[in-house]
């Protein structure tokens, strides 16, 4: 007997080894004297078994060039990017080399340009010009936007020329992997209404260029009328279908290219009324191909889902007024995950609603004045990351997913709590998704003890959440930004951190 009980503590005790050698383990790079929390920055991806992030630092760029315990190897100037600082910069990251296309303001003209470097930073090509825009004044905001296909085998530079209210220019220059221009049209969208906007912009494995217009009303709070945009590349025009909402009232419109299956995913959150409460999810199938809808569906969100998905102040009625859409993530089978969040603020002066908190920074949620404007906004800008706002309180609660099947029936939904706000900032709130194929990892931080910890809850193919063990190497001091981390390979993510206000970087590996 006591034989057998020491076997059974025996494999017990390496059980837990096990475990604990499988969760997940961090580590840091050193803080820079030259990056402070002011310091913009883009994570660009790994190459050559190195991860690369972009640094800038008023008219100072450079990429840094980590190993794999983020060590600093070499932090490279880029020596072809003009003395002023830079309006705006994206990459198009592949396994062995990358784009970097950026804009600058040279008098009054704003050129676009790519470079294209390998995984130790090296020019492979000289500056290249991509497009000009003559603006005559001295300008800041970001006229150009990069959006690539998920392959990654379309890369497309777009502008949208707003001087006309009442039609709208785009000028589009499609690439291909090799940076090739493909095609380069010019045309106009008609906009005939003042309160006319558009959804986020997708770039299909196919080439074409998909978004959504839409009609908002009431002081942008609600949609009411829709319509699918296509940019076909062998067309020069845009083609604009209605869709029929039947009569419903939307809330903000997310897109998904579901190129598997040739067809977009379009869903929001919907009302039955005018400042009514959330009572569902809206989801539009669309078939790219014959440009047509597939199917339509209107999910109403019950009591027990309303219950585990209100937040410490909400009731059931009101539960979903402060959520969000965040990530819509499409499985092979045509099948797709929705994951959203609830997010609010609130300041000296009382609660925002949720009206404030989309149009807050938002280009698309109220008319702009200059002469272009980028299609994203506050949210999605390295360039606007601090936000100072003293007066403001920033909350995160409740993430909820949901589980379509292909033909839109739901198949299961859950919530995961949690509780987060800050005065300073947006950054150290919300989280982090990393989809390792055999679930999904959702990291965020929680107040625990008056101590900020890193917690990790992954989500499995069957909608169970497991609540996994504390990070390795978890030491104090370190401020994860956990929103605007980014995941580098199929178990590795990066991580920006703030340690004594110097700017630094955590590699998470499962």
């Amino acid at each position: 007997m006591p034989y057998k009980r020491i076997i059974v503590l025996f494999l017990l005790f390496f059980a837990g080894r096990t475990i604990y050698a499988q969760a997940p383990k961090i580590v840091y790079s050193e803080p820079e004297k030259e990056d402070s929390r002011r310091t913009n920055f883009e994570i660009i991806g790994k190459m050559n078994g190195n991860f690369l992030v972009y640094k800038a630092n008023r008219n100072d760029d450079a990429i840094c060039i980590y190993d794999n315990d983020m060590k600093l190897k070499e932090r490279v100037k880029l020596d072809f990017t003009p003395d002023q600082q830079l309006i705006n910069v994206d990459f198009v990251a592949y396994p062995d080399f990358f784009y970097m296309i950026y804009e600058f303001q040279r008098k009054g003209i704003v050129h676009c340009m790519a470079t294209k470097m390998d995984g130790n930073v090296k020019r492979l090509t000289d500056p290249i010009e991509l497009d000009t825009t003559q603006v005559g004044f001295a300008a800041n905001n970001k006229i150009y936007t990069a959006i690539n296909s998920d392959d990654k085998q379309h890369i497309m530079v777009f502008k949208i020329n707003s001087k006309n209210r009442d039609n709208f220019v785009f000028t589009t220059l499609l690439y291909n992997k090799d940076l090739l221009l493909e095609h380069k049209d010019r045309m106009g969208i008609p906009m005939e209404e003042r309160n006319d906007f558009f959804t986020d912009f997708l770039l299909t494995n196919d080439g074409e260029l998909v978004f959504g217009k839409f009609l908002r009303l009431n002081n942008n709070e609600y949609i009411t009328k829709l319509a699918m945009v296509i940019k076909y590349p062998d067309s020069s025009r845009l083609s604009v279908t209605d869709v029929d909402l039947g009569g419903k009232i939307l809330d903000e419109i997310k897109l998904k290219a579901d190129n598997t299956n040739k067809r977009i995913l379009l869903n929001a959150f919907y009302y039955k009324q005018k400042r009514g409460n959330i009572e569902g999810l809206y989801s539009l199938l669309w078939d790219k191909t014959e440009n047509k809808k597939i199917r339509e569906i209107s999910s109403l969100f019950n009591d027990e889902l309303r219950a585990n998905a209100k937040g410490e102040d909400a009731s059931a009625r009101t539960a979903f007024n402060d959520f969000f859409i965040k990530n819509i993530i499409v499985r092979k089978d045509g099948g797709y995950l929705i994951v959203s969040e609830s997010e609010y603020n609130t300041s000296r002066g009382g609660p925002f609603n949720r009206w404030d908190y989309l149009g807050y920074g938002n280009p698309w949620m109220s008319p702009m004045d200059y002469y272009n404007y980028s299609p994203y906004g506050y949210w999605n800008s390295p360039w606007n990351r601090w936000n100072n706002g003293m007066n403001t309180r920033y909350n995160a609660e409740n993430i909820m997913v949901l589980s379509y099947n292909k033909d839109g029936s739901i198949d299961w939904s859950t919530v995961i709590p949690k509780t987060q706000y800050d005065d300073e900032s947006d950054n150290m709130i919300s989280f982090q998704l990393v989809n390792t194929g055999a679930d999904i990892h959702f990291l965020f931080n929680m107040s625990e003890k008056r101590t900020i910890m890193l917690n990790d809850q992954s989500i499995a193919a069957d909608g169970k959440i497991t609540r996994n063990p504390t990070l390795k190497n978890l030491d104090k001091g370190y401020e994860f930004m956990t929103r605007s981390g980014k995941q580098v390979s199929a178990k590795q993510v990066v991580v920006p951190c703030l340690y004594r206000n110097y700017l630094c970087f955590a590699k998470i590996e499962y």
